[in-house]
């Protein structure tokens, strides 16, 4: 039996990093994965694909440019599933390749196959042509990801009636589209498919979307999503579904209302990949979602030497989050310091349009009653905005009126997720309005935003008085030093 510093079960962004991090630091690791392919969830059905389907379709419909030549302008008349799968392909091989040169540099060994636990320490690994093997680890990372929810009354046929994963391979684009669940992941396909000109309906039982993001961001975005024509049928459930004999489908709704689909994508959730690790062996329970609790500073299970990091712990279920997860486990498991993570992350969700997050909500900074003020910029207001033809876009930052330092940022426009970073940066950094309004942005930017919404902030907050903060008083400029 081989004996391992560190097993990692997956290949996702959590499980190679991980990985990676532990060999860098001169550690025996091995890396179990049971897909053909390494790179997980995120290369092969989730990240990289979604927005790889994302960017093909902006560019082929000519999306971006419609803000000057109209919405009939489309830079390919007919746009067909093969001149998706084409780009997503070449991206994938590219990803692919990175990651198995990674691999190789740093002497991860790989291993293809299903694991699942015999004792807390030792895995068996059934490889792909049939053979049995058994390793042992001093410390195990569990990052299996997630899979999409399959409820048994939904009769899925990998064809008009998919999930997340099987939307993927459709061999013809649909002319219209249900898409039952209004999380990440149903929105963002959701308003893909709205920008190839598909007729799109969202489907949810709760009254409200995205509810982590701050409403002001979600109103603007669902203005937008509603010009264009996209129904939001929220506060509905779907109760059953059926295929008709003309090829379509029909979802019954619980207020009697009947949507007729040439398609229907069931994305309500995802369940922890966990169901064939024989956790119990391990001495660990996952809960009735797959997921396994850990503790969130060093991302230890029930089981100290048994590590979980990425999708399979729950919230945020990002990529960025889950590959510092895995670094800060590895970090942890093979005894090395592991710093405390910076304390905002931003948080991006690729629609059409983009939106991305940082900081405080409005409606956090309410509930903990901070005195407050807000900034808005709008995407039109700038020139690169004119430049590019933008009529959309939203910057908003949130200030504390006592310290008067960035509580919040949130974008919802073109290049959101870019952007964020700025608003991050200036967040951990512990900076105040003053930045914005002082600092100088390249021109023509969108970046500008940050300025214009800093300036709307402060023209309302007024200058600040050297007695009004002990913490950080301001710099002087240029002109003052003079």
């Amino acid at each position: 039996m081989q004996q391992f510093d560190l097993v990692v079960v997956g290949s996702g962004p959590a499980g190679r990093r991980g990985a990676i991090q532990a060999a860098k630091l001169g550690h025996k690791v091995l890396v179990i994965e049971q897909g053909k392919r390494v790179g997980g969830v995120s290369v092969h059905t989730g990240t990289i694909p979604s927005k790889t389907l994302r960017e093909t379709a902006l560019n082929l419909t000519g999306w971006r440019e419609r803000g000057f030549y109209g919405r009939a302008y489309r830079v390919k008349q007919e746009i067909s599933a093969e001149d998706l799968r084409r780009r997503l392909i070449i991206t994938l091989d590219h990803e692919v390749e990175v990651l198995e040169h990674q691999f190789a540099r740093n002497r991860v060994q790989l291993i293809r196959g299903k694991a699942s636990f015999l004792t807390p320490e030792t895995l068996q690994i059934v490889k792909d042509d049939g053979e049995i093997v058994q390793v042992s680890g001093k410390s195990i990372m569990l990052a299996v990801g997630t899979k999409p929810y399959r409820p048994a009354s939904i009769p899925f046929d990998g064809k008009t009636i998919l999930d997340s994963d099987e939307l993927l391979e459709i061999e013809e684009l649909p002319r219209s589209l249900a898409v039952i669940g209004a999380g990440v992941i149903g929105i963002e396909y959701a308003t893909i498919f709205s920008a190839l000109d598909a007729q799109v309906t969202v489907i949810d039982p709760k009254s409200t979307i995205l509810d982590f993001i701050d409403r002001e961001i979600v109103e603007d975005f669902t203005y937008q999503l509603r010009d264009r024509n996209m129904k939001l049928l929220l506060g509905t459930k779907a109760d059953r579904i059926e295929k008709l004999d003309n090829g379509k489908c029909a979802i019954t709704l619980d207020n009697g209302r009947t949507v007729v689909t040439d398609m229907v994508l069931y994305a309500a959730g995802r369940m922890g990949a966990t169901d064939t690790l024989n956790l119990a062996a391990a001495g660990l329970e996952a809960d009735d979602r797959g997921r396994l609790k850990v503790n969130l500073e060093t991302f230890q299970t029930a089981v100290p030497h048994v590590f979980a990091a990425g999708d399979v712990v729950g919230f945020p279920s990002l990529a960025s989050t889950s590959m510092e997860q895995g670094r800060v486990a590895a970090r942890v498991a093979v005894g090395a310091i592991a710093k405390e993570p910076q304390k905002y992350f931003p948080y991006g969700i690729y629609a059409v349009p983009e939106i991305s997050t940082c900081g405080l909500t409005e409606e956090e900074v309410k509930q903990r009653g901070i005195p407050y003020e807000c900034g808005i910029a709008r995407f039109r207001e700038t020139s690169r905005g004119h430049i590019m033809g933008l009529d959309s876009g939203l910057l908003k930052m949130i200030f504390s009126l006592k310290t008067r330092r960035l509580l919040g940022v949130h974008i919802v426009g073109e290049g959101a997720t870019e952007l964020v970073h700025i608003g991050q940066a200036v967040l951990n950094l512990k900076g105040t309005v003053e930045y914005f309004v002082e600092n100088t942005f390249n021109y023509p930017t969108l970046a500008e935003a940050y300025k214009i919404a800093g300036l709307d902030a402060w023209n309302r907050m007024g200058e600040i008085r050297p007695q009004e903060t002990a913490e950080a008083p301001p710099a002087k400029s240029a002109v003052q030093r003079k």
